[in-house]
């Protein structure tokens, strides 16, 4: 009993020590220049990273003999991934290993401060704001990303890149929009592209979707406003297991993005050796379920514009994640139940409806305006491919098979209209939403035939809903028209190329017409600004910052004004 008392005090000093370790690590990694000033860098990073290894292996045999194994289970679980998984990187590169024990201490540290510092009072507060702590993770997240895409080790040229570049590069990958200052293959080295490709995950998965992974595994009681948070970003209309959604998710994605891979392997495979092409797989089907729009190649998929398998798969993926979750589970439950009876919801419905008619739309569209414009010279069945690619990447994927700069001003007008409509409710993409623009429509045809209540699929929209839907599209139209005014200002572009990136920038599409590496700095940022918002979406960032007033137990008299 007195030895593992003694175990439990030495566990406890030598994960104090650790902290240690993690301010060192901080040193080799961030302030590479100034450590190499006084030490051999390449030889103090090999020996910090088999430190670091070793302290997970002695943690891991203190932890066992001081505490039962179901008090340490998910701490020694992601201590054993990180030695197994830093073992190997630590053949290829040691400041993996090193960046792997920071994360690991800087979530220690976060737990800590979060959860049990002044009583747990920070976590109190925010969870009583869910759209604060919308914001502030996203916040948190993209200046995490900018700071270490700023380290040398995550350019190919090993300089230290500009706050604002790394700033738009982080907030382009974690709002998944696409939209680069720079060339993210040959700028970026393997970890710089590697962070990318994490916050590209994270953002396409939606960060309260991760969040709330981590508090239910940290064993935390989710509060009944959180939970309503997850049901508007999940997009469910009814109640439901909270722990159920996050692994469904979290499944499911892996799922898709898998398939995506092993899709694309078969393409890259014959042009690269298996390691990249792997890479490159997963990379770009990753990118694609994600609705990002990152490629590693200079002209995107140019070189693969009459390529079929690297055309459906794409867009397959880019529709699948454009859906939203609870779209494809319903999908799933509906093909799969053997009870006929079950039906789809009329969220699903409206949302595979109008996503039907857009794509469709769209692809007429491109196909009329480009025919003999950027697709001259193309055989039918190409240019039809063309059409279709470019329908689908403008629903905020951000892929393009065509150069972008050379489009036609109708082509432009449609992609413009498609980016700001965007995907759906809890998806991977952005804009004001599938549904939102279907209630539009409805209100419309409902208004065409003299009706006072706004139905589809025999059922009845809520007054709330579309009430909500015209605020969301009002205020998106206002935060775009005053962005693109201060642009326009600033640089000497035209309006439809300023329009054009402003509202791909907040459909989170990364389409360009190539003015982005030239926007001023000030410029930048508000585009920084346009697809955080865009990201979030607007009522949350209004919800989060209006005041709350008492409601009114009375009604205040009604009169008609003239409208129209």
């Amino acid at each position: 009993m007195r030895l593992t008392t003694i175990y439990r005090k030495v566990n406890s000093l030598f994960e104090s020590f650790a902290y240690l370790i993690a301010l060192w690590n901080l040193l080799i990694l961030f302030f590479e220049p100034v450590v190499n000033n006084y030490l051999i860098i390449r030889e103090a990073q090999t020996w910090t990273a088999f430190i670091n290894l070793l302290f997970i292996v002695i943690a891991l045999i203190l932890r066992f003999n001081s505490l039962p194994f179901q008090e340490h289970r998910q701490k020694t679980i992601s201590d054993l991934f990180i030695l197994i998984f830093g073992s190997l990187l630590f053949l290829y590169d040691a400041k993996f290993v090193i960046f792997f024990l920071l994360v690991r201490q800087t979530f220690f540290i976060a737990k800590y401060f979060f959860f049990h510092a002044f009583e747990g009072a920070l976590y109190k507060r925010l969870v009583k704001n869910p759209p604060i702590t919308f914001l502030l993770s996203f916040a948190t997240t993209i200046l995490t990303g900018s700071i270490l895409l700023m380290l040398p080790s995550a350019t190919v040229s090993h300089k230290i890149t500009p706050f604002i570049d790394a700033l738009f590069t982080a907030t382009s990958a974690t709002c998944v929009t696409g939209l680069t200052v720079v060339d993210t293959g040959s700028y970026y080295s393997l970890f710089g592209q590697l962070v990318i490709l994490v916050l590209i995950q994270i953002g396409g998965l939606g960060i309260m979707t991760i969040s709330t992974a981590f508090a239910v595994l940290l064993g935390q009681q989710l509060t009944l406003k959180v939970e309503n948070v997850m049901q508007n970003v999940m997009g469910e209309g009814m109640k439901f297991d909270m722990l159920a959604m996050v692994k469904n998710v979290v499944l499911l994605t892996l799922i898709i993005e898998a398939i995506g891979a092993f899709l694309l392997y078969f393409t890259f495979n014959k042009l690269y050796e298996p390691i990249q092409a792997f890479y490159y797989s997963v990379f770009h089907s990753i990118s694609a379920f994600c609705n990002a729009g990152f490629g590693l190649y200079s002209d995107n998929f140019i070189k693969y514009a009459f390529n079929f398998n690297i055309n459906f798969t794409i867009t397959v993926l880019i529709i699948l994640g454009g859906l939203g979750f609870s779209v494809i589970i319903d999908l799933y439950n509906h093909a799969v139940k053997k009870n006929r009876r079950y039906s789809l919801s009329l969220h699903t419905k409206i949302v595979v409806s109008t996503t039907a008619f857009l794509l469709l739309f769209g692809t007429i569209a491109f196909l009329i305006s480009e025919f003999n414009h950027t697709m001259k010279g193309f055989a039918v069945h190409q240019r039809l491919l063309c059409s279709w690619f470019q329908s689908v990447t403008c629903r905020t994927a951000g892929f393009n098979t065509i150069d972008e700069s050379q489009i036609s001003h109708s082509t432009s007008l449609v992609s413009i209209i498609l980016m700001f409509i965007g995907a759906s409710p809890g998806s991977t993409g952005g804009g004001v939403k599938t549904s939102t623009f279907a209630l539009l429509l409805l209100s419309i045809f409902a208004m065409m035939k003299g009706q006072t209540d706004l139905t589809v699929f025999k059922r009845k929209i809520g007054l709330r809903s579309i009430r909500e839907s015209t605020s969301l599209i009002t205020l998106s139209i206002i935060t775009i028209c005053i962005i693109v005014f201060i642009i326009l200002m600033i640089d000497p572009f035209t309006l439809e190329q300023t329009m054009f990136e402003a509202v791909s920038a907040f459909g989170t599409v990364g389409l360009s017409m190539g003015i982005t590496p030239n926007l001023s700095s000030v410029s930048k940022f508000l585009i920084v600004l346009l697809m955080y918002i865009g990201r979030v979406g607007p009522l949350t960032v209004l919800f989060a910052f209006s005041l709350r007033k008492k409601e009114l137990h009375y009604s205040l008299p009604e009169e008609k004004i003239a409208i129209g």
